[in-house]
């Protein structure tokens, strides 16, 4: 399915989000308060652009891992165009099984991806893993609101506007019926929290944003 929608992924970031999700992805790098020296992963990397940021805002190494091939060939073209491949590599892996050395990787962020890891707990043992005691996490993934007239206008845009213009843009007809699915069927922003104190990390915060349809998650490992 991500492979199916990977020529039109970007563009529909922006145009479901009206441009938001570029001011999501600043605030989740800026909560890593990158020095210049972190080694960065970004897990289900997507077409990159959280790995581009990254890389932009001063990481010294960025690896960019996903599970759809289709994507990381556009997340390719995308690092080739801004003359990043120095600092960004790409990599395909599943992210309950990540290719990666133990304690490797001074911070890790995943944006609006960690749902649609079939094993969440699993994913966050990985983290738990790659990251160095002291490591840095920031996690970006919708939620559905909780104000009533947020959470009803959400909801109305969230499953009957988006998914017509996903699959009139994509031309896909189940990508963007999974979208709103996924987001349901996934754990609130209290529980995936405590999944991440149960996998270790410490210093877990939720943080709302833009009303509450997407929470940033910020975490550290413990020394």
């Amino acid at each position: 399915m991500f492979d199916a929608i990977a020529a039109k992924y970007d563009l529909l970031n922006h145009l479901l989000s009206v441009g938001i999700d570029r001011r999501w992805r600043r605030r989740a790098v800026r909560s890593l308060a990158l020095t210049g020296r972190e080694r960065v992963i970004d897990l289900c990397t997507g077409t990159a652009d959280l790995a581009v940021a990254a890389s932009q805002a001063g990481a010294r190494r960025v690896v960019g891992i996903d599970f759809a091939g289709g994507m990381l060939r556009l997340a390719l073209e995308k690092v080739r165009r801004r003359r990043l491949e120095e600092s960004v590599r790409l990599v395909r892996g599943d992210a309950t099984h990540i290719p990666l050395a133990n304690s490797c990787a001074d911070a890790l962020t995943v944006a609006f991806g960690i749902r649609n890891v079939a094993d969440t707990a699993a994913a966050c043992r990985e983290i738990h893993r790659v990251l160095m005691p002291g490591g840095k996490l920031a996690v970006l993934e919708f939620a559905v609101p909780t104000t009533p007239i947020v959470r009803y206008a959400y909801l109305w845009y969230f499953n009957r506007v988006l998914p017509r213009i996903g699959r009139l843009v994509s031309r896909h007809n189940a990508a963007y019926a999974y979208l709103p699915a996924s987001v349901r069927a996934f754990a609130t922003p209290d529980e995936f929290a405590a999944v991440l104190r149960q996998t270790g990390f410490a210093e877990v915060a939720a943080n709302r944003l833009t009303l509450g349809i997407v929470y940033l998650f910020t975490a550290r490992k413990g020394a």
